[in-house]
């Protein structure tokens, strides 16, 4: 009953509506420098509508957070998933890593992962999105407390503290390369702020402001304590310093690393997270893999002596790149040309099957009508979910750049009634 009720609700173009002025409210108190470059370089962060979920699906996502994390822990998937990582990651920082980001499409026949992210973006400005739409009465439940900040901020301190123990972290640096140009810029300020609340000095910085001394890492001649990790160089092979951090945490704390990426968000994982045989050799529960079996399409490695068969078969399947991000280079099989199917078949390539994402119909400020997928993100710390988002796009891919779209907070239905 609550799963129609839900899909009614996410079917019905005037079911619920963002108060724009709240959230233009919210985007202004963070300054007037931070609402212009919103508004200016990303005015599709925010979509026009929330997106509503089942507390079935909340839990059918919780189940399969649950059976990644008890997989990632067997000694005999370490050994397994670091022989494809380079050397130097195969030590294990007491660090857990911040903001692991587990993607589901949620459709008619249940919740689906299909990735996971060790650096995800979005959790800072869906804080704010959230936030200003608390006085805004609408069905369901926000899905995450209303202490967000207080819990980021516990995150960052643990990783700390799992590190050096009580001494004081003073000192953050929020590195991307090029920062001010990246698309999600202003999140690395609404964490510069949360950070400088505190007490905290917080940088935004590039990489190649960072210096190793003998004493430590230095930015613009301040010592650092902790880097939050925004690159997607996800094994920090081509930037010196932060391997240098990362081979001698000494050095500073880094977090989220490559042993995290390693051990979850590499894209061949997902080939055993769905192989029966791997898993119960590698010691998995019954249970577990009878719920990763359930909850993440199936995927393989495309290897090119099998490219007739993959083209025979690519309309069932969807292309991601072993260590890609952020959508770049993945394709539906239905709509590659021969000349996208020969570069897949090079090499580094796996193949998910199709699971469709979910669908939301929504109404545009002008009247327009328009029906936008949806993916679902559960920001996850220390297998513990912080807060589930949303993004709604259109095309292939989320790109943020369709109006109306973006990220788009998550309500949470408990009954078929509002």
């Amino acid at each position: 009953m609550t799963d129609e009720f839900v899909a009614k609700l996410n079917g019905d173009y005037h079911s619920a509506m963002v108060d724009r002025g709240a959230l233009e409210q919210a985007l202004r108190e963070q300054g007037e420098d931070f609402f212009r470059h919103v508004t200016e370089h990303c005015p599709h962060l925010f979509a026009s509508v929330p997106l509503f979920v089942s507390t079935a699906q909340v839990e059918q996502m919780r189940t399969v957070i649950a059976a990644v994390e008890h997989v990632v822990a067997l000694p005999a998937w370490r050994d397994a998933v670091l022989q494809q990582a380079p050397e130097f990651v195969h030590h294990a920082p007491h660090a857990k890593g911040v903001f692991f980001g587990y993607d589901f499409h949620l459709n008619a026949d249940g919740a689906h992962l299909i990735e996971i992210n060790t650096n995800a973006g979005g959790a800072f400005l869906n804080s704010l999105l959230l936030q200003s739409q608390r006085e805004v009465v609408m069905p369901g439940v926000a899905a995450a407390p209303d202490n967000l900040e207080q819990i980021f901020l516990a995150m960052f301190r643990n990783e700390w503290r799992l590190e050096r123990g009580d001494a004081p972290l003073q000192t953050v640096a929020i590195v991307d390369e090029q920062p001010q140009q990246q698309y999600l810029y202003p999140e690395f300020l609404l964490a510069q702020r949360m950070f400088e609340r505190v007490g905290i000095t917080a940088l935004i910085a590039d990489p190649t402001e960072l210096e190793v001394r003998a004493d430590g890492l230095y930015c613009r001649e301040r010592k650092v304590d902790l880097i939050y990790n925004r690159l997607t160089d996800f094994f920090l092979q081509q930037h010196t310093a932060l391997s240098a951090v990362f081979q001698n945490n000494d050095l500073a704390v880094i977090t989220p690393h490559p042993w995290a990426y390693a051990l979850y968000a590499d894209k061949y994982n997902l080939t055993a997270f769905t192989s029966v045989d791997s898993l119960r050799a590698m010691g998995a529960r019954d249970v577990d893999t009878a719920v990763l079996q359930a909850g993440v399409p199936q995927t393989k490695r495309v290897r090119a002596e099998e490219d007739g068969q993959w083209w025979q078969e690519r309309k069932q399947w969807f292309f991601k790149p072993a260590s890609g991000f952020g959508s770049k280079g993945t394709y539906r099989g239905a709509n590659v040309t021969h000349r996208v199917f020969a570069e897949i078949m090079q090499g580094g390539y796996v193949a998910q099957r199709m699971a469709l994402p979910g669908a939301r119909a929504v109404c545009g400020d002008g009247g327009e009508l328009a029906v936008f997928k949806s993916d679902v993100r559960c920001y996850v710390y220390d297998g513990q979910v912080q807060l589930i988002a949303a993004r709604l796009y259109q095309g292939q891919m989320t790109n943020f750049r369709t109006v109306n779209g973006g990220f788009a907070q998550v309500r949470i239905v408990n009954q078929g009634v509002e």
